[in-house]
């Protein structure tokens, strides 16, 4: 890049945007860019040293985004970290208005995007103050009260903020923050998702290698083991999983992963939940919580290569094992994440592998060589993919997928990828039974076109199939089958691309250096030219079949024209590429062929006319001397001589042959403009002669002609796309296939508008649209009226005008619309220079148009309002005016985005550095410069566009929907434009909306209203961050229900208003009062000011004006605040109004509840308005002052002192040195004791209360916070020194009436049997007795205690929202309050568990676990005490046990580990009763056993717990299982009724019921699984569970077969392993044929779920398939069948290899001779031969989509036996007819593996014999 004179001396910018370079004009860019630069950086600094944020800070940050997007980063390494800071300091702010916020946050990420252009060096962030930040919005504590609105996006952008800042956090960060996080590590609560999900976010892991003690070194171990010995993905795995994932691919070659390897694997299988075996069941919580695809692919990235490369002989078993998942005719909801998986890894390796060979040095540590992977590796990873990608390609889901995974794949290794697909695809093109094979294939063809045409990889015989994909492609341009004939194009195209179609056969007899191959592309390139033609037969032949008549039968249907016009694409792009790629020889040929068919029929103008013209098109464009030469006198005379008639000029309907030939000009003359200006004469005749015609299709296809004519002269673009510079004159053309296009020696040729094309537009505007602007203006003096068809036809001539000359016109200009915003900082606009300049002594066309349409539109709308036609010109000509400089924004959005994905689908992500093709990157570059034209942010708003806007706003509020919906697009396009110009436009649409507006039509009514309510996606009038607009705009809103124009009887006002209050609700985010700039801020801002490099253009402001804007800020801040009560007042005053419609006031009532802040209190009035509206008659009124008035109490609340204590002064425990979890001496005294409970008021002031669970179960924080004891509470203060809202609440409170009235209101029930426990009403009840003390007790208490006596739902639910508002607002009551307290609660509680209902049990449990949440126990011990009485006394009949048992669960659940004696006592109480009658008290219990034991953990470093324990539990249920165990079959005969009989037995069933509904409670539940326990269990289970699912068994046998089925998912350990196979080899040896059944569905289960922890175990596989052998000859049928298909499953998950010796040993068995006496069979020689034969089926069976080399034997061994007594006979047939349906579609294939003599046996056998014979 050369050096401009125009940049400082000894500039280096960071990284430019490349294609800038390459525009015609490029070089005055450097001078625009850096003087932009220079203007951004003083005045950016300039807003923030006057302490303007807004509008001078976020006017001059969104240029700054402009800049990035225009120049990139454009700017010194100083400037980029100066730049940083300061948007670091902004975005730190405290108490930055939200939206602010965000948008700062957007360009901050978007200045770190790229970190290798700074290194640690150069920048350091602090963590603190962006955790902050995160802490304050994401986690925010008054958000769910409503005292403050985000935006929704806030997180996701939150997230991404932290993930580019965290490379350049401080070397000590990861201590402090594993300091302030560990503690929080409480697996039982939900905090800990908290703590994990910020480690994962903010760790950094990106650090120099000397760096890593500092680093993760400091967790590394720590977490791991947390995360190798937890079970059941809990929720905030998946968090730890990423963090994992994330150091892995950061630090490759740094972190020994292998000792993880097998549990990593393991893990990644479980989270796929891929059913196995027959009747599986799933643990619920498998379901929901599984890894995210995407970190699980870095993960396995990173671990690949290295010494050995274990991992990825993992990879290639889990591949093995989840091949058979990815066949077409598998499918279900695990289908998603399988395809995932498939199409995100190889394009992770690609992604590492450029990183290790291609990518340019960083600051980055690289990965070290060892580590790197060998091509060899890379390999080895792709065959392991390679056949599930193979199957995946014809999946139901689309093979989009597969063809992603194989591009990836084909880029590692070509020659193991492409032959496959090649082949398939070949297949797929001969036949023609099945498109969609064909589509799939062509599809995944197209992503490996680069792969396949390149020289120079290792697959160099790839480029000799490109000639017959493309010959045997041409059948596919199909006229019958839309999408074949799509992808067709769209292969045709790709490969086209990539190739020179030149013929040069005859290189070789002239050259000898060529290579062999290369001599065969040099003979097989012959029949390009053969290939050229016969395409064009085709698609000559599709045009004929899609003529009009053909197409359009007697339905009109839109999906049939958006086919069809998908389809004009495809052919019309394809066309010109091949076109583009052809040599100039082969190129005659087709346009000899194209000019004949085009001038030798005459086509109809709609269907098959457009894809002719759009064909000559392509080839007048890639050739346009030739094209040009041909076509224009052909057409020019035609027409000439047709409309040379003088009476064609009136007729309607012209002659098909006139149409045509325009037609055909119209569209050859969209070429080159220098070449088109030779022929300016003749085409200025026929614009003459055509464009006045009468005729609209005529003159509308010369307007057409007229526009492209103008846009070719006058615009700039490239005039060629060829894939190599210049043309393919040159050597070889055959070694340029594929090549990449290089950006610095693009040599772009570019077509500049010359002097005399500028001259001729201007000449052909004065010729044709001076005379039309004349007849307007004529029209509206009334001097010649117009008929409305004339009108019409001057508008069109106009607007194609327009549209064709726009990029030579200036824009409007004129004097500014002063005074809209105050600033003390200068807004002006940016102008860019577009590459033509705009000569002032020419005529500005766009100044007139604008004056004769401001006329025409006024003489419309006054006389003729009714001429919509016009309207909607004259909107579309409007529209133009203001914006038009050449480019659309929607056509521009929609070339991006076609662009990235031809960029994606073509890119070589394996090299980088912009190697695409040549034709791609000349599309960038013209992209980059229409982008210039259409950078409109910050446009300068001018009376001109002020006149424009005020008549599109007449036109929004006009009579015609059509017309204002248009009007009102083209006006909020507009608003979003022009700077502020909403505040100049805002009263005038208000002013339609007021009451006192009498003269308003509906129609202005309801256009006024959409105005404010925007179109989707752009600017919302009613909804802007602006408090003067706000004031305004809301108030009205309020107000329009009482304007004389507004009726609800119309169902469209209604709705809008809807729409409106709807749009604000979800755009609405607090908008900011207080702002203040930090100096930390101020400082970077004055650096920025004095830096160099370019200087900033305007001097820093002085001292005073600093001052000035200090003192501004103070004033600003004030006067928000007044607006924002003045706007609360307005709303209020409306309010009042007892005319307003309720609509309006349920309107104003949600506009209010908006406008609650944390930083300012509400206005009094308005406290008294929401406390008024609790009783109000409305029930959505009354919920919205339920929210606000518990948004008020927390305003209101008081802070209460904390003080730090040490908690070992407290236990008197030193800090142990190394980590020491859960229960141990030093946090004993946070514990529930009995013994010193709180009961007198000493006790109770002398106790440290911690309230949050969490505390101290991991490990101590630096100092722990607790609420003082000490602090006399002041709860009733005088009233008059509160302040006049809480004195308001206070009164109403107070009296009887209003409280009466209430309660009724909440006792009500709103929706029959869908009612709740609402939190919200939770939370004002809370509120009011943690603010007032219990100061309303008294007259509450009454009226609670007559809703506790009656047991309906609505009042029941009433009590538990203000009980558990109660125990939760005495938090810091005094003891002697909260002591009566409860002496009035027990009884309550009581009585109403007395009465307890179904429909109430639930409200009741969350009653009480929300009010024991985040409690220290020890307060509430009369709430335990009284739970824990007697839950199961039996009175009142199993449900009310049952429900008891439920609320106690809820509370203690909630309590966790501090309440170990209370589960001892409950255990004790339980034990006795385990032996229910009743099925709902068993499951309740199991329920809650569950939770007794959940403290019980095996997680590292944690102690014994003091809770009660599973093991000392199961030995005591075994011991009374004892009668059980001792028999060998368990018979159920114990039946309900009978219940008298009590002995032994008896009592054992019962016990057992209970067990097992624990064990399937606690099996998806609990961390850990206690598998020696389980194990003791296991025997009794086998005996009971049953083998086939049948429902009418009794709950016993069903509940044991799902507990088997659970607890064989349970993840093992390799410890755990040989203690499990002990137990089920014992099971195998057992009398009941059920056991040995069961072990092998357990057994195929456990293997799947735990494969590579068990593969990491030689010795336990070898005892696995001996186990299943010796089940093979089992004497019992069934137990052999489900052998032979436990053998199938563990051989196609590779668990142990089908090597020689295991075939030898089926075939021996197989052979078994029979004795020949018939009668008397020998039954143990039938069970080895049926074995044998039973194992051999098990081995064809194992692969079931493909033919092994030893397949074709064992199917010819199994096929002697297929007249064997049953049941072999059976088995034979099964299994034959099995291997005929997997392998029927892909036969041809598969046939080839056999003999033929095999093939006649195979024949004969999967023919069904004839009945006959």
């Amino acid at each position: 890049m050369t050096v401009d004179p125009a940049d400082p001396p000894g500039f280096i910018p960071q990284k430019e945007i490349v294609y800038n370079g390459l525009l015609p004009y490029s070089d005055r860019l450097d001078r625009e860019a850096t003087e932009l630069l220079a203007d951004i950086k003083a005045n950016l600094s300039r807003a923030v040293l006057v302490r303007e944020l807004w509008p001078g800070g976020v006017f001059w940050s969104k240029k700054l985004f402009s800049f990035l997007k225009l120049y990139g980063r454009r700017f010194s390494r100083g400037d980029h970290v100066l730049f940083i800071k300061l948007l670091y300091e902004l975005v730190t702010l405290p108490g930055l208005e939200p939206h602010m916020m965000q948008s700062y946050a957007r360009l901050l990420i978007h200045l770190l995007k790229k970190k290798e252009l700074l290194s640690r060096d150069d920048l350091q962030l602090p963590w603190r103050p962006l955790y902050e930040l995160y802490e304050r919005t994401v986690y925010s504590k008054t958000e769910h009260l409503g005292l403050i609105w985000f935006p929704n996006s806030v997180e996701n952008i939150l997230k991404a903020l932290v993930k580019s800042c965290r490379p350049y956090f401080p070397g000590s960060s990861t201590q402090e923050m594993l300091a302030e996080w560990r503690p929080l590590l409480c697996v039982f609560d939900a905090i800990m998702l908290k703590a994990v999900s910020n480690m994962e976010l903010f760790l950094p892991t990106i650090m120099p290698p000397e760096e890593h003690s500092l680093g993760f070194r400091l967790w590394f171990d720590e977490l791991m083991d947390l995360w190798v010995s937890v079970q059941n993905q809990p929720s905030w795995e998946g968090h730890l999983v990423n963090l994992f994932a994330r150091l892995a691919n950061d630090n490759i070659g740094y972190v020994d992963w292998t000792p993880y390897v097998p549990t990593i694997f393991t893990r990644i299988l479980r989270s796929l939940n891929l059913p196995v075996g027959v009747s599986q069941m799933v643990a619920p919580r498998y379901l929901t919580n599984s890894y995210d695809v995407g970190h699980l692919v870095l993960w396995i990235t990173a671990l690949l290569g290295g010494p050995g490369n274990p991992a990825q002989k993992q990879l290639t078993y889990l591949f093995s094992s989840i091949a058979s998942f990815y066949h077409p005719s598998n499918h279900g909801r695990w289908q998603a994440r399988l395809m995932r998986l498939l199409q995100r890894l190889p394009a992770s390796v690609v992604r590492r592998v450029h990183r290790e060979r291609h990518a340019p040095a960083t600051w980055i540590t690289p990965v070290p060589e060892t580590q790197r992977l060998t091509d060899a590796d890379l390999q080895d990873f792709s065959s392991s993919l390679i056949g599930a990608a193979l199957l995946a390609m014809f999946s139901k889901t689309g093979s989009m997928d597969a063809a992603y995974a194989l591009q990836n794949l084909a880029l590692l290794s070509p020659e193991l990828t492409i032959p496959p697909v090649l082949e398939k695809t070949y297949a797929a093109m001969e036949t023609l039974t099945e498109p969609h094979t064909l589509t799939a294939t062509l599809s995944c063809m197209i992503g490996m076109a680069r792969s396949l045409v390149s020289a120079g990889n290792h697959y160099p015989e790839g480029r000799s199939h490109v000639l017959p994909l493309l010959m045997g492609s041409l059948p596919g341009v199909d006229p019958n089958d839309f999408s074949k004939c799509m992808v067709t194009f769209q292969f045709i195209a790709t490969f086209t691309t990539l190739v020179p179609l030149v013929d040069c056969s005859s290189a070789p007899s002239q050259r000898s250096d060529l290579t062999e191959i290369e001599k065969e592309l040099c003979f097989a390139s012959a029949e390009f030219e053969d290939f050229v033609l016969q395409f064009l037969d085709r698609c000559f032949a599709l045009i004929d079949s899609s003529t009009l008549e053909q197409t359009r039968g007697e339905t009109e249907t839109d999906t049939q024209n958006q086919l069809e016009s998908l389809v004009e694409l495809g052919l019309s792009s394809t066309v010109s590429t091949i076109l583009t790629q052809c040599s100039t020889d082969i190129c005659k040929v087709a346009l000899e062929k194209l000019y004949n068919f085009a001038t030798t029929n005459v086509f109809e103008t709609w269907v098959s006319g457009r894809m002719v013209a759009d064909m000559c098109r392509a080839a007048a464009k890639c050739h346009p001397a030739e094209s040009l030469r041909l076509f224009v006198p052909h057409c020019c005379s035609v027409i000439l001589n047709i409309s040379d008639n003088e009476e064609l000029l009136n007729e309607e309907e012209l002659d098909k042959e006139l149409l045509w030939n325009l037609q055909l000009l119209s569209e050859v003359a969209r070429v080159d403009g220098e070449q088109l200006l030779r022929y300016g004469g003749e085409l200025q005749r026929i614009l003459c002669a055509c464009v006045r015609l009468r005729c609209k299709r005529a003159y509308t296809l010369a307007c057409n002609l007229l526009e492209h004519t103008l846009r070719s002269l006058s615009l700039i673009y490239p005039t060629e796309y060829r894939s190599t510079p210049g043309g393919f004159h040159t050597d070889l053309p055959i070694r340029d296939w594929g090549r990449a296009g290089d950006v610095g020696a693009l040599g772009v040729c570019w077509h500049v508008p010359s002097r005399a094309e500028e001259n001729f537009v201007f000449e052909l505007m004065s010729l044709l649209l001076l005379p039309e602007l004349q007849r307007i203006r004529e029209h509206v003096s009334g001097d010649q009226p117009m008929s409305r068809e004339e009108l019409l036809q001057s508008l069109a001539i106009v607007q194609h005008c327009l549209l064709g000359a726009g990029s030579m016109l200036p824009s409007l200009d004129g004097p500014l619309v002063s005074d809209l915003v105050p600033s003390m900082v200068n807004l002006a606009e940016t102008k860019l220079y577009m590459g033509v300049g705009n000569d002032d002594s020419r005529e500005n066309y766009r100044e007139a148009i604008c004056q004769t349409m401001r006329l025409l539109l006024h003489h419309i709308l006054e006389n003729s309002e009714d001429d919509t036609k016009s309207l909607f010109a004259i909107i579309k000509i409007v529209s133009d005016l203001m914006f038009f400089r050449g480019a659309h924004k929607k056509e521009f959005d929609s070339r991006w985005k076609s662009f990235t994905l031809v960029k994606k689908s073509m890119e070589n992500r394996l090299h980088g550095k912009k190697q695409h093709i040549r034709a791609l990157l000349i599309d960038r570059v013209l992209l980059q410069h229409e982008m210039r034209k259409l950078v409109v942010e910050g446009s300068e708003y001018k009376v001109v566009h002020q006149e424009l806007l005020c008549d599109l706003l007449q036109l929004s509020t006009s009579t015609y929907s059509q017309v204002r919906s248009r009007a009102q697009a083209v006006l909020m396009t507009a608003l979003g434009t022009y700077s502020f110009a909403y505040r100049d436009l805002n009263p005038r649409i208000l002013q339609l909306l007021s009451p006192q507006h009498t003269t308003c039509t509906q129609q202005q009514f309801k256009g006024a209203l959409y105005c404010l309510l925007g179109v989707y996606g752009g600017i919302c009038l009613a909804s802007v961050r602006d408090w003067d607009c706000v004031g305004e705009v809301w108030p009205a809103l309020v107000r329009c229900g009482m304007s004389p124009s507004m009726t609800l009887e119309k169902p469209s006002i209604g709705q809008l208003l809807d729409d409106i209050t709807d749009k604000i609700h979800r755009q609405h985010d607090t908008i900011g009062i207080y702002f203040t700039v930090s100096e930390s801020c101020v400082e970077v801002a004055s650096q920025i000011a004095e830096s160099q490099n370019p200087a900033p253009r305007l001097e820093a402001p002085t001292a005073e004006e600093q001052k000035e804007g200090l003192q501004r800020q103070r004033i600003r801040n004030m006067v928000a605040a007044r607006k924002y009560e003045k706007l609360v007042n307005d709303l209020l005053d409306c309010l009042e109004d007892r005319e307003l419609p309720w609509k309006f006031e349920h309107m104003a009532t949600d506009l209010l509840s908006l406008q609650l802040r944390e930083d300012h209190p509400l206005p009094p009035d308005a406290v008294l308005y929401f406390t008024q509206g609790l009783t109000h008659d409305s029930i959505s009124i009354r919920k919205v002052a339920i929210s606000a008035v518990a948004g008020i109490l927390k305003q209101q609340k008081r802070p209460r002192k904390k003080v730090a204590i040490r908690p070992s002064d407290i236990s008197g425990v030193e800090y142990p040195a190394g980590l020491c979890v859960g229960d141990h001496q030093g946090n004993r005294w946070l514990q529930y004791d009995s013994g010193s409970l709180p009961i007198s008021e000493e006790r109770w002031d002398g106790q440290n209360y911690v309230e949050k669970t969490h505390w101290g179960y991991y490990c101590w924080p630096r100092e722990l916070m607790i609420y003082a004891a000490s602090e006399e509470p002041k709860e009733e203060l005088p009233s008059d020194e509160m302040s006049e809202g809480e004195n308001i609440i206070l009164e109403y409170f107070s009296d009887a009436e209003f409280v009466d009235h209430l309660l009724e209101f909440l006792s009500l029930e709103e929706r029959k049997g869908k009612d709740s426990f609402s939190p919200r009403r939770f939370c004002l009840f809370k509120g009011l007795f943690r603010n007032y003390g219990d100061v309303f007790l008294p007259l509450l208490w009454p009226r609670l205690e007559q809703l506790a006596a009656d047991s309906h739902e609505s009042s029941q639910r009433c009590v538990c929202e203000i009980t558990a508002g109660l125990i939760r607002g005495s938090k810091h009551w005094s003891f002697s309050k909260v002591e009566k307290l409860w002496q009035l609660l027990r009884p309550l509680i009581r009585t109403s568990l007395a009465n307890i209902t179904v429909e109430t049990y639930t409200d009741w449990g969350t009653c009480i676990a929300t009010a024991c949440e985040g409690r220290d126990a020890r307060k509430l011990h009369w709430l335990f005490e009284l739970l824990m009485e007697s839950p199961l006394s039996g009175e009142g009949g199993s449900f009310r046990d049952a429900s008891l048992l439920y609320v106690l669960q809820g509370g203690l659940a909630q309590q966790q580990w501090r309440v170990s004696e209370l589960l001892h006592r409950l255990l004790a109480y339980l034990e006795p009763k385990l032996t229910q009658v009743y099925k709902n008290v068993r499951e309740r219990i199991g329920s809650v056993l569950t939770y007794i034991f959940m403290i019980d953990v095996a997680l590292p470093h944690t102690q014994p717990t003091s809770s009660p324990r599973v093991a000392h539990f199961v030995e005591r249920v075994l011991e009374h299982l004892k009668p059980l165990t001792s028999e060998q079959e368990i018979r159920n005969h114990v039946h309900e009724d009978n219940a008298q009989e009590t002995d032994e037995r008896t009592q054992a069933v019962k016990l057992l019921k209970t067990v097992l509904k624990w064990l399937m409670a606690s099996a998806g539940r609990t961390f850990t699984t206690p598998v020696q326990q389980q194990l003791q269990l296991l025997p009794l289970l086998f005996k009971i569970a049953p083998v086939e699912i049948d429902e009418s068994y009794d709950e016993m046998k069903q509940d044991a077969r799902t507990c088997l089925s659970l607890m064989s998912q349970g993840l093992l350990y390799p410890e755990q392993t040989p203690p499990v196979l002990t137990a089920l080899e014992e099971m195998a040896g057992s009398r009941s044929w059920h056991a040995r059944f069961s072990v092998l569905t357990y057994l195929q289960i456990m293997v799947f779920y735990n494969l590579f922890t068990l593969l990491s175990l030689p010795a336990e596989v070898l005892r696995i398939q001996t186990l299943v052998m010796q089940l093979l000859l089992d004497e019992q049928l069934e137990v052999r069948d489900m052998a032979g298909t436990t053998l199938s499953g563990l051989l196609q998950c590779q668990f142990f290899p089908l090597d020689s010796s295991l075939q030898t040993q089926l075939q021996t068995l197989s052979q078994t001779r029979l004795p020949k006496a018939r009668g008397e069979l020998a039954s143990t020689d039938l069970v080895r031969r049926h074995a044998g034969v039973l194992g051999l089926s098990a081995c064809i069976l194992s692969s079931p989509y493909d033919v092994p080399l030893w397949m074709p034997q064992i199917l010819m061994d199994l096929s002697d036996h297929l007249n064997d007594p049953q049941p072999i006979e059976m088995t034979v047939k099964k299994t034959l007819s099995d291997f005929r349906r997997t392998h029927h579609d892909n036969w041809q294939e598969h046939r080839q593996r056999f003999t033929d003599d095999q093939l006649l046996v195979l024949t004969d056998l999967l023919v069904s014999p004839c009945y006959y014979a």
